[in-house]
């Protein structure tokens, strides 16, 4: 009942209520941004959703114009270069994610889900496919996003969004997005530029991974 019906009806509400209660925040990013550098103020980019479907996901621009587009930052070479000075404040402390308030309205995404990769990190693909992590939609956070976050390589990672596909409740989506705020408010778990060696394991040389 709370999968199906409720946590929807929930995900649509709190979002619009969010969206009205931060248009000055909104609009205020959106000017520095535009301040900051030449480009939109929005970054778009095809993720993989609920049961794999591509969708567009919707994020503050924090990067150059000329940075690679369809790169997950980890994987950038020099990623960091092309960071705006704005993209730097956003990214640390996760405000780049607010205009995924449109995901969620418009049904791409949830509150809690799996952080949505790109369709050509496919290691983490496969991965959520044998964790069946596809089951749900995509979300803002999740139980990745506070057990680790970007320090997780990617089979830990999915299986973390297969066990929180297979226990999704209210409960679990309360205690998933308090503690978000902590590990948002202590940057746990925050790399920037990060990568995994063959073994598996961070390789530490900045921070965060993820696409713009």
């Amino acid at each position: 009942m709370y999968k199906r019906y409720v946590k929807r009806a929930l995900d649509l509400t709190l979002a619009l209520v969010l969206g009205v209660a931060l248009m000055p925040l909104l609009l205020a990013i959106a000017l520095w941004i535009k301040l900051d550098s030449r480009g939109p103020v929005l970054f778009t980019q095809t993720r993989l959703g609920k049961d794999e479907k591509p969708f567009k996901i919707y994020k503050f621009r924090t990067m150059r114009k000329d940075a690679p587009r369809n790169v997950a930052t980890s994987l950038m070479a020099g990623s960091s270069r092309y960071i705006t000075r704005a993209g730097r404040l956003l990214r640390s402390t996760s405000l780049d994610e607010l205009p995924q308030l449109i995901n969620i309205i418009k049904g791409d995404m949830s509150f809690v889900g799996f952080r949505p990769c790109l369709w050509n990190e496919r290691e983490l693909d496969e991965e959520r496919r044998r964790t069946g992590a596809y089951r749900v939609r995509p979300g803002i956070t999740g139980l990745a996003q506070i057990r680790g976050r970007d320090e997780l390589p990617p089979g830990l990672k999915a299986e973390l969004d297969g066990a929180y596909a297979r226990h999704v409740g209210f409960d679990y989506d309360m205690r998933i997005v308090t503690k978000t705020l902590f590990a948002v408010f202590y940057k746990e778990g925050y790399r920037e530029g990060d990568g995994f060696d063959a073994h598996g394991e961070p390789i530490r040389k900045g921070r965060r991974s993820g696409a713009r």
